[in-house]
């Protein structure tokens, strides 16, 4: 797989302009009509880079990580360095839309370098993209324009601190809208915790939980063919609780049953449950109910 260290080589490989600056490149495209992504094709790709794009895809299809993605309207894309990239000869961009791609190392020195990591949607897949209404693109468009329009000056003492301030405020700007589309999209979030509960359940059933042992939350968003990210942070918006939370409540669910078979220990249904622990699963077992397994299974058989 390729990798681009820096922001000049990416830019060359993609057939598009060099930057200005040498970690900082703005492209901001307010015509109309058609453009053909810069280059036909790439195998995957990955860079050091943060990109930052606003397109409208006409048609084609772009993967990122292992998901595919069929561009039918526009959206906020924001990927994070060392995500891999691949598209093929079919993509077709609409012109009207902004590309920024800035070097991870522009960011050394300054705060936005430790909170870019805090947001989540940078981790998200491109089918879990921002949808802006249309008066949300017009206030990121207003910031992307300051940018352009102090990229494209003479550098000076103050620059960097400047774009390094306007670029804050779209990564603000941008977690207020992903805030309101969790909002809008309950019906998206119980369809994914109707999904979520039901792989579980799926691989309790399977017996894979007494081989291969508790799954990742990884592993469960791959197989729900989304990222980790996205999934845990809509399912706390929706439910108030993590992902780990979910699978601990169904793990919990399941050890109430198994508890209650006779001639089982806790530590032999600790195992079965996948716990490699037992003392573990007995805490999070207490912390859950407020009483322990023993206690538990006590409790219920004489019922």
């Amino acid at each position: 797989m390729k990798h681009f260290k820096t922001l000049s080589s990416y830019l060359d490989y993609l057939g598009m302009p060099r930057p200005e600056h040498p970690m900082l490149s703005v492209f901001n495209s307010k015509g109309n009509g058609y453009l053909p992504c810069p280059r036909e094709s790439s195998p995957p790709i990955t860079n050091d880079c943060y990109t930052i794009s606003f397109k409208k895809f006409i048609e084609g299809k772009l993967n990122y990580g292992r998901t595919k993605f069929d561009f039918t309207n526009g959206a906020l894309i924001c990927l994070a360095p060392r995500q891999v990239l691949q598209w093929d000869d079919s993509v077709i961009f609409e012109q009207k839309g902004f590309s920024i791609n800035f070097h991870e190392d522009f960011l050394k020195g300054t705060g936005l370098a430790q909170q870019i990591k805090k947001y989540g949607f940078f981790s998200y897949s491109v089918n879990e993209a921002l949808h802006l209404s249309p008066k949300e693109e017009k206030q990121i468009e207003a910031i992307v324009e300051s940018i352009e329009i102090e990229y494209q000056n003479n550098q000076d003492a103050f620059s960097k601190d400047i774009i390094i301030s306007q670029l804050d405020t779209l990564l603000k700007y941008a977690n207020r809208f992903y805030e309101r589309q969790f909002l809008n999209r309950k019906e998206l979030s119980n369809d994914l915790l109707e999904k979520f509960n039901q792989h579980i359940t799926e691989y309790f059933e399977s017996g894979l939980l007494q081989e291969k042992g508790i799954p990742s939350i990884e592993q469960i968003a791959n197989k729900m063919s989304i990222s980790q990210r996205y999934l845990s942070d809509t399912l706390k918006k929706e439910t108030g609780k993590t992902t780990t939370e979910h699978l601990q409540l169904l793990l919990i669910a399941e050890a109430k049953n198994t508890l209650l078979q006779p001639n089982k220990t806790v530590a032999e249904v600790a195992y079965e449950l996948g716990f490699e622990y037992p003392p573990y699963f007995s805490r999070l077992f207490k912390k859950k109910e407020g009483i322990s397994p023993t206690e538990y299974r006590q409790k219920y058989k004489l019922n």
